[in-house]
């Protein structure tokens, strides 16, 4: 496939608004700021033509979905960066008080380990019980979704309950 992927004005506006409409949807917000966040898109456009699949524009994909599961957005580390820093790795999300102006977007710290300790972590999954899981798991008590995260999310992506109607599962 050639690297000069050209993504139309039309593509980008049509997916920007179901990014911002799926955000909503889900509980979150997107960058206000249209021109980046449009430039965002477009590189996960970019790469869903090159690779098949919306891996993150501000992440190096392998090309290969299994080795990119983690960084298909919305990536595996969304939330924890949302929750920690305001904003995911990219900036296409960001929290309540991002968007507030109570909080500064800052430089967000890399969170995806290396590839040795994701294959590593992999295959332990494969051998966890319950007494062994690396995160707690916590349950809205509104709708009874579920989440292994240190911390329960700032807003259910289900029923959109706040954090404080979470407890702690298993």
């Amino acid at each position: 496939m050639s690297d000069n992927i050209s993504i139309s004005p039309g593509e980008i506006e049509r997916a920007y608004e179901k990014y911002k409409k799926d955000a909503i949807a889900g509980g979150y917000n997107i960058n206000p700021d249209v021109s980046f966040t449009k430039n965002l898109i477009e590189g996960l456009l970019v790469n869903q033509s090159r690779y098949g699949y919306p891996s993150c524009p501000c992440r190096l994909s392998m090309g290969n979905k299994e080795d990119d599961l983690d960084i298909i957005c919305p990536c595996d580390y969304r939330d924890r960066d949302v929750v920690d820093h305001g904003a995911c790795y990219c900036a296409l999300y960001i929290s309540q008080a991002v968007l507030e102006g109570k909080k500064a977007l800052q430089s967000i710290p890399e969170s995806r380990p290396p590839r040795s300790e994701r294959k590593k972590k992999a295959a332990q999954a494969v051998d966890l019980n319950w007494s062994k899981l690396p995160l707690p798991v916590w349950r809205c008590k509104v709708c009874g979704y579920l989440c292994a995260r240190e911390g329960p999310p700032e807003v259910c992506p289900v029923c959109k309950a706040r954090k404080e109607r979470f407890e702690r599962f298993i």
